[in-house]
């Protein structure tokens, strides 16, 4: 839509009503997902392409919303289609990112291809761990913290966590006593 010199980009999307949590309202954008149901999706589009975006982005989530492990571990529950250890095995095949495919992105500053790539492996390598500790009875769920208020890495969260489970819609976390 453009109005003399403003314009606005408007994108359509379509999205599962699948979720962990509902949909929240935010000021500036409307009604948009949770953070953690946004990274678990991109966890399953960067199974199923090979995006260097994808890749900046879900590296970006592992190191500010939830580390990679629990998103996998998570995602497998948001597609029956896939267990934890098959989108390990889908996202170990991407991270061949070349330096010209980071500058069509238009980053504000240029990334270290050699330090995404690292971190990459080191990502996998934690997903891996965090999928052999986990009892195969909770593959698909997020981990809550009631004291932290939020989702954690339960292996390295000294909170109790509890599992997590999406439905239709989404669902507020409740604790059981």
């Amino acid at each position: 839509m453009r109005k003399g010199e403003q314009a606005t980009k408007v994108e359509w999307a379509q999205d599962s009503t699948w979720r962990f949590m509902p949909i929240i309202r935010s000021e500036e954008f409307g009604y948009q997902l949770h953070p953690v149901d946004l990274a678990t999706n991109k966890v399953l589009a960067l199974a199923g392409r090979d995006e260097p975006r994808d890749i900046v982005d879900t590296l970006y989530l592992h190191q500010h919303v939830l580390e990679l492990g629990p998103l996998v571990w998570a995602a497998a529950g948001k597609d029956p289609g896939f267990s934890p250890h098959s989108l390990l095995e889908l996202l170990r095949r991407r991270g061949k990112i070349r330096p010209e495919d980071l500058r069509r992105l238009d980053m504000a500053v240029e990334p270290d291809v050699r330090q995404i790539k690292i971190e990459w492996q080191e990502a996998l390598q934690e997903v891996e761990a965090f999928i052999g500790d986990r009892p195969s009875e909770e593959a698909g769920c997020l981990y809550y913290s009631r004291k932290s208020e939020g989702f954690v890495n339960p292996n390295r969260s000294i909170d109790a966590a509890v599992p997590h489970f999406g439905r239709p819609g989404g669902v507020l976390p409740k604790i059981a006593e």
